[in-house]
């Protein structure tokens, strides 16, 4: 295309200038040839146009009102006949805009009939008269780039003119290499600037690489009995010699806003990221990772929570859980899933209060809704499905039957909120959690390890049962929540009460303020203690006090409310001590029949967080409690009355019975309400950044943009799998399963559940297994 040469033209030209510098134009004529017609056309109605203007030039006369000069009107006289001349060839019926044409313009006339040489300095004056404002034109005529490429068309015209001119090729190249361009190159080079070369990174030295081994190998470490603390200790002693210049070396020069965090890890592991970097070197991922994943496409973020207890079993993890799935779904942010154990008729009967069943899981969800829309006052709108579980006598408590993660839509595999995550995975067989979904977050609710610890063998048991919790956490959760400090500390954990009250408790303490603000008296009766009768709960504890100081506390009554297994041998033990409390049948903290007491008693220490115990803060009701982290939660609030020793108990207690509790402010309302609680659990459990950041990318980015050594094999990761694969062995294993508690025949459901839940049997589920 470069070398093309269009044929010569039947016309002769004026200027062998004209005609050399449009052969070099003509080549491109055949890309803007689907255009010319309609050119063409408005050429012919301009040209047209301009020789009726140019026929009624001679009619001026002086006396009209326009501003033409005689000056230009000769140069239209002048112009009048190249014009004439030109609509006649392109009116000329064998015009052709085709390069191979026939008929050939001589366009160098057109240039000398508009600008000649004799009257390059007429037409310029004119020019310069039409401009308003002279210095506008001389400046633009005088621009740097407008100069320089004017004389570079005058070296072209010279070397077109002689004999020894150069080929189109070769007269661009020149172009190419002349000092024009040469200029426009450095010219943008100025403006893009090219970035300059990193400066090298040193190679890490002995200290950071064992500090970085001893970081990495802390859940090994912490899984042998060598906490975490102590391992942090460790990295900040071989790290403390050079941490004014630990991020320098790496970072550039001046930039020391990255060490000023009290962080060592962090800073230890930019090091080694920015290491890694400088060497080019990117983690695919290896052992343990994992690349199934879902990518949620829908638009929506989809929350799966699972828990170990549904109603009508009033225990809290059958309660909290439900309210949890119907504020985080009242958001409208993500869409909710509850699941829920079923348990066939044989269990139901052992397990819900008042002999209630249920004969399919619509009938129990629809139980379900009815009580919970009833209390929180607005239309719930999440999804509730239920997995195969089944009732332990010897743990007084549901097991999961099967892999539970099965029974969640790989669609809704995103993020998964496990309440009491080491009671689902004690005995788990089947996919690792954090496997199938992007996040998840545990909530210790309970605190086996004091329960335990008061059985037969409790030391023993409790030591073993507390690493399996460590081990079976680890693996499963990117994310623990304790709902106060008296649970153990686990992997990956914080401290948050991320429970919030029924909104009737709410109700009912506005009420009774509003009638005692009129002069009523609403609090006519004494003291009272409601909870499930095993003696965990606390009435061991209860029974020891009022038996101890039965004398200092002459006419207190005490009612106490509750069902249980327990429920005959504590009965029997407060009768034979002569106590003054009076046993009745559990009933629904909200029953009107508990509005009146005024004290609420509840001396358990085996409690995280005792859910009855904010219900009667929110009543506005006085509550006695001891001086334990799981009330630490409560101690803010003026009507919590906690004790040290048990003289101190029989003192609050007298002190509560003479004095008149304080009505709630709206600001203690609103943090035992479940907004509140729905707020802090999504800040604490990192729920925020995953809502917000983009799905499918990696959030753990530092605060400079350099990725952290996540984008090398993980050691942390690497163990954290090790264990999930042991437990699915182990798991697999009936006598091993048998050996360690759990109930046989847990490994898979049975065929009742898969008559009851339409699942079909394990063996076509799962036609091979592992182990």
């Amino acid at each position: 295309m470069m070398n093309f040469k269009p044929p010569e033209t039947k016309t002769t030209s004026s200027s062998s200038t004209a005609e050399k510098a449009f052969s070099l134009i003509s080549k491109g004529w055949e890309e803007v040839r689907s255009s010319a017609d309609a050119d063409l056309q408005l050429i012919r109605n301009r040209a047209k146009e301009l020789e009726n203007f140019l026929n009624s030039v001679p009619t001026i006369t002086a006396t009209a009102t326009t501003t033409i000069t005689p000056g230009e009107i000769d140069f239209v006289k002048k112009l009048r006949p190249k014009l004439s001349e030109i609509r006649r060839v392109y009116s000329s019926p064998d015009f052709n805009w085709a390069p191979k044409g026939k008929l050939r313009i001589d366009l160098s006339g057109i240039k000398n009939a508009i600008v000649t040489e004799t009257e390059n300095e007429k037409l310029g004056k004119w020019r310069r008269e039409r401009f308003k404002d002279e210095r506008q034109f001389g400046e633009l005529s005088n621009w740097e780039p407008i100069r320089a490429f004017r004389n570079r068309l005058r070296e072209m015209e010279v070397e077109i003119k002689s004999p020894n001119s150069s080929s189109p090729v070769e007269i661009f190249e020149g172009i190419k290499n002349s000092e024009f361009m040469e200029k426009v190159k450095s010219s943008f080079k100025s403006i893009c600037k090219e970035p300059e070369e990193s400066k090298g990174v040193p190679p890490l030295d002995v200290p950071e690489l064992l500090a970085y081994l001893v970081r990495q190998s802390s859940p090994f470490l912490d899984q042998i009995g060598i906490r975490r603390d102590i391992s942090d200790k460790i990295v900040e002693s071989l790290c403390s010699k050079r941490r004014n210049k630990l991020l320098l070396r790496a970072l550039p020069e001046g930039d020391s806003s990255l060490i000023e965090g009290d962080n060592m890890n962090d800073e230890l592991e930019l090091r080694i990221a920015s290491v890694l970097q400088s060497t080019g070197h990117h983690y695919e991922g290896g052992f343990w990772s994992n690349s199934t994943k879902q990518n949620i496409s829908d638009g929506k973020r989809h929350v799966a929570i699972v828990t170990t207890a549904s109603l009508p079993w009033m225990t809290g993890t059958a309660v909290n859980p439900l309210l949890r799935a119907a504020y985080l779904a009242k958001s409208e942010r993500q869409n909710v899933t509850l699941l829920v154990p079923w348990l066939c008729k044989s269990d139901q009967e052992l397990v819900y209060p008042n002999n209630l069943t249920f004969s399919s899981p619509e009938e129990q969800e629809l139980y379900i809704r009815n009580w919970l829309e009833e209390r929180v006052g607005f239309k719930t709108d999440f999804k509730i499905s239920f997995y195969p579980g089944k009732f332990s006598k010897e743990r007084r408590s549901i097991l999961p039957a099967g892999d539970t993660t099965q029974f969640i839509p790989s669609r809704d595999a995103d993020i998964a909120i496990l309440e009491e995550p080491e009671h689902l995975n004690w005995y788990h067989h089947g996919k690792r959690w954090t496997d199938k979904f992007n996040h998840v977050v545990g909530i210790v609710h309970t605190n086996y390890l004091e329960y335990i610890k008061r059985e037969k063998n409790g030391a023993l048991q409790a030591f073993l049962v507390k690493h399996v919790n460590n081990w079976v956490t680890r693996a499963h959760c990117d994310k623990v929540l304790r709902l106060s400090a008296a649970t153990q500390d686990l992997p990956r954990s914080v401290v948050c009460n991320v429970h919030g009250v029924n909104p009737k408790f709410l109700k009912i303490g506005e009420k009774m303020a509003a009638e005692r603000q009129s002069g009523q008296q609403v609090f006519s009766k004494g003291a009272y203690f409601l909870g499930k009768m095993v003696w965990a709960k606390g009435y061991r504890e209860l029974i020891d006090l009022l038996a101890k100081h039965k004398s200092d506390l002459v006419g207190f009554n005490m009612d106490v409310f509750g069902n249980g297994e327990d429920a005959h041998e504590v009965q029997t033990t407060a009768r034979t001590l002569n106590l003054n409390v009076n046993f009745m049948k559990g009933r629904d903290h909200a029953d009107d029949s508990l509005h009146s007491y005024k004290i609420f008693i509840n001396p358990s220490i085996s409690d995280v967080l005792c859910t009855a115990t904010a219900e009667a803060l929110a009543m506005g009701k006085f509550v006695v409690c001891a001086d334990h982290p799981s009330n630490e939660f409560f101690q803010a609030f003026p009507n919590c009355l906690t004790y040290k020793t048990s003289e101190d108990f029989v003192e609050k207690v007298k002190e509560a019975m003479t004095g008149e509790p304080q009505p709630l402010t709206p600001e203690e309302q609103y943090k035992l309400s479940w907004e509140a609680a729905t707020q802090r659990f999504i800040e604490y459990s990192d729920l925020d950044k995953v809502l917000t950041s983009e799905k499918g990318s990696d959030s753990r980015k530092s605060r400079k943009g350099i990725g952290k050594s996540v984008s090398m094999p993980n050691l942390g990761g690497m163990v954290d799998g090790s264990l999930a694969f042991a437990q699915y062995c182990l798991t697999g294993n009936e006598f091993v399963r048998w050996c360690s508690g759990a109930t046989p025949g847990t490994r898979d459901y049975d065929k009742q559940h898969c008559e009851d839940l339409n699942l079909l049997p394990p063996q076509v589920e799962n036609p091979i297994y592992g182990w």
